[in-house]
């Protein structure tokens, strides 16, 4: 079964398209990166994967059922990270991820906690209030949100926003290594680094139209198609 099904989906808003229909099929262990320019709806089809927001036509199903953000068990498999800082009042960065361990049934939820913390380089201020965190350090937060929980599909909306070099070059690492455990990976990025360090695919949007290439079709090619 695949992990995440999308046919003729046509995402927008007030009944008007921001991308062409894109069709995909997404198995579990497989990576697919979003490219394309500004304003081609990258984010917009993410937050249509996600349930966030109805689809204009077309069809889009996570695990054989169709998306629907409010039902337990599509929360329970999907992992996110979009451009919003969303993190629980008046605790602290480990507690927040302790929380959400908990909440998703991880055992040892402070021993994972504490790996993941260390895995995105934060270690060092899992005591902080997540306000008081500078852009890319709740940027890691935020990504180890997702990552202190279980799941069979990861969503990420651009996570090498406001992270230095070093962290992006361990964020490719830790997204492969998602993929080899298994987990369906769709990420949107403006970063060829990235987009390489992962050995995904390419969804190309433009005007016209949604081009997917398989990274042993275009070496070389993929960084033109931004």
């Amino acid at each position: 079964m695949s992990s995440l099904e999308l046919s003729d989906l046509l995402v927008g808003y007030g009944g008007n398209a921001v991308c062409p229909p894109v069709s995909l099929t997404l198995a579990p262990g497989e990576v697919v990166a979003v490219i394309g320019t500004n304003g081609t709806g990258k984010s917009t089809l993410l937050r249509t994967v996600l349930g966030l927001q109805e689809p204009l036509s077309g069809t889009v199903s996570a695990f054989g059922r169709a998306v629907d953000e409010r039902e337990r068990g599509f929360r329970a498999r999907v992992a996110s990270v979009l451009d919003d800082d969303a993190f629980f009042p008046g605790v602290t960065v480990r507690e927040h991820l302790v929380l959400t361990a908990r909440g998703h049934g991880v055992p040892d939820a402070g021993v994972v906690t504490d790996q993941v913390l260390d895995h995105v380089g934060i270690t060092g201020h899992g005591g902080a209030m997540p306000h008081t965190l500078s852009s890319g350090q709740r940027r890691r937060f935020l990504l180890a949100s997702a990552l202190v929980r279980p799941r069979d599909l990861l969503v990420l909306d651009e996570p090498e926003q406001r992270l230095d070099t070093a962290m992006r070059a361990r964020l490719a690492d830790l997204l492969r290594a998602e993929a080899d455990a298994g987990t369906a990976v769709l990420f949107a990025t403006h970063d060829d680094r990235l987009l390489a360090g992962t050995g995904a695919s390419a969804l190309h949007l433009s005007d016209d139209g949604a081009v997917l290439l398989r990274p042993d079709d275009a070496p070389g090619v993929l960084a033109g198609f931004r």
